[in-house]
């Protein structure tokens, strides 16, 4: 048996442990996640009333209200990956799972670099992420406005006031994260029930003030000038935002109870609960907002609308919701991430390994990833203090690597699949399976992951440089892949000559 760096914890008799062992791991993590905080963790990240109130504006500037049918379009396409990834939660109950089941499905190098990319996209993410406080909290309060009077995104007073915004809200997940996974889960769970009692709200809200009936999602007069479906090829890079990081349910694998029943559940149940949420938020918000013409729906998106509609106290109550849906997402990325960085250190494939696969031993948390995410996001703010551009690159670019590593889990499922997969690795009965139609489901995954990936990279200047900005920012998106794998070469190249650092467990086959 390879040895592990994270210490000896006291032995775990139960069968979730044991079942842990089979994959050649001892359990160091503490599992205390039920179904409900399981579904929090991947609905949080995911976190509709963050990313539609970030990126409505965006979609609605260029395929105008017709952009409303992106949303079921990107939610069968991720639904398919969904569903994928739900029959390998069920296989490989295992923090890390974009790593470990991409090493397990492709060999070594490709989980290594699946991992590596992961990695660097919820570093990203998190970052992107912490941002969307700016578009919120200066509407409750024009007390958090501290630098600058103007609070869009796009003016520098107000892409400064986000990097400030942003690095507290970091600050405050990493120390959560320390603090361990009771009070991460506890303060997820409870901030995921008050974005939902929150999605509802603003959702009645809206179906309850409409200006306009459901036909107004088939008129496109708001879109860009040009060919139509180029503009919703553009628009649609919205829903291709919001729809991911629903595999954090696996991530949290060792630390949820009976993962290879509540985990699959989970990953579809945030990905379906999140688009039908969405999906109702965006029609109402079409229904109801004052004017589809004046320019604000565009530039200031939902939360136009709502203050439009609710100028009260009520109204900033709402607005409050979404403060702490934007709260709790960052605190799941951050989460999701610092595991997958556990993971991948505690197979030795990381520098520094043994610190990073370190276990707090009154915490039960690894402790140094959350701090290297935090600390890291708030370096790529900081390196872009008051470059308003930086906000749409950086949504653009995480998301982008993370449907890359999302490609090299699909791809090599279905090599498997190809090969006899699941009939060479019996599962236990009643776990979750696509059965005889895995193979067609997998392929048109892989096909919707390339396609997106491509869609989401290609250098639209209306995206990268709306405002002007040199080549690189035109071609962020490939250029920032290109680098994620250079780098990543030479710290695989490092790390697999540094003396001392462990093998990694032989990729399990057993059986529940």
């Amino acid at each position: 048996m390879a040895t592990t760096f994270a210490p000896a914890p006291p032995p775990d008799t139960s069968r979730d442990g044991a079942d842990l062992a089979r994959f050649g791991y001892q359990p160091v993590l503490r599992r205390k996640l039920g179904r409900y905080a399981s579904f929090a963790a991947g609905f949080s990240f995911v976190s509709i009333l963050t990313t539609i109130f970030q990126f409505f504006g965006f979609g609605y500037s260029f395929g105008g209200a017709a952009f409303f049918w992106t949303w079921p379009i990107v939610f069968a396409g991720q639904f398919l990956v969904a569903l994928n990834f739900a029959e390998l939660a069920a296989r490989y109950p295992i923090s890390g799972c974009i790593y470990q089941w991409s090493r397990r499905l492709g060999g070594e190098l490709v989980g290594w670099f699946a991992g590596w990319m992961m990695v660097i996209a919820q570093i990203v993410t998190a970052a992107a992420a912490a941002i969307a406080l700016q578009v919120v909290l200066p509407s409750i309060w024009s007390g958090f406005q501290v630098i600058g009077e103007d609070t869009a995104l796009t003016s520098s007073s107000g892409a400064t006031n986000a990097v400030l915004l942003g690095s507290i809200l970091l600050t405050i997940t990493t120390a959560i994260n320390v603090l361990g996974i009771d009070l991460m889960s506890r303060i997820n769970s409870i901030g995921v029930t008050v974005e939902i009692v929150g999605v509802l709200a603003i959702i009645a809200l809206f179906f309850t003030h409409t200006e306009r009936g459901p036909g107004v999602v088939w008129q496109t007069d708001q879109a860009v000038p040009g060919s139509y479906w180029a503009a919703f090829l553009v628009s649609g890079l919205m829903a291709a935002y919001v729809m991911v990081g629903f595999d954090s349910a696996g991530e949290l694998s060792e630390e949820t109870k009976n993962p290879r029943r509540v985990a699959p559940r989970t990953i579809l149940a945030a990905l379906s609960v999140s688009a039908l949420g969405g999906g109702l938020l965006l029609l109402g918000a079409l229904m109801a907002a004052p004017s589809l013409s004046d320019g604000a729906l565009a530039t200031d998106g939902l939360a136009y609308v709502l203050t439009s509609k609710l100028d009260s106290p009520a109204g900033t109550v709402l607005l409050g919701c979404v403060a702490v849906a934007i709260t709790v997402c960052t605190l799941a990325i951050q989460t999701a991430g610092s595991r997958l960085m556990f993971s991948m250190a505690r197979d030795g494939k990381l520098p520094f390994a043994r610190r990073l696969a370190a276990v707090h031993p009154r915490f039960g948390t690894p402790v140094l990833p959350a701090v290297v995410i935090g600390l890291l996001g708030i370096g790529l703010l900081v390196l872009n203090l008051g470059n308003a551009a930086i906000f749409a690159t950086l949504a653009s670019v995480c998301i982008v690597t993370l449907y890359l590593a999302y490609l090299l889990v699909t791809v090599p499922l279905l090599v498997r699949r190809s090969k006899g997969m699941p009939a060479d690795e019996a599962s236990e009965a009643g776990l979750f399976s696509l059965g005889r139609f895995g193979i067609p489901i997998n392929a048109l995954a892989v096909l919707w992951g390339i396609a997106m990936a491509v869609n989401l990279a290609w250098p639209r200047p209306e995206v990268y440089t709306p405002n002007g900005g040199g080549w690189w920012m035109l071609w962020a998106a490939p250029l920032f892949v290109l680098l994620v794998v250079a780098v990543g070469v030479v710290v695989h190249w490092f790390v697999a000559r540094t003396p001392g650092t462990a093998e990694s467990p032989e990729p399990a086959t057993e059986s529940a």
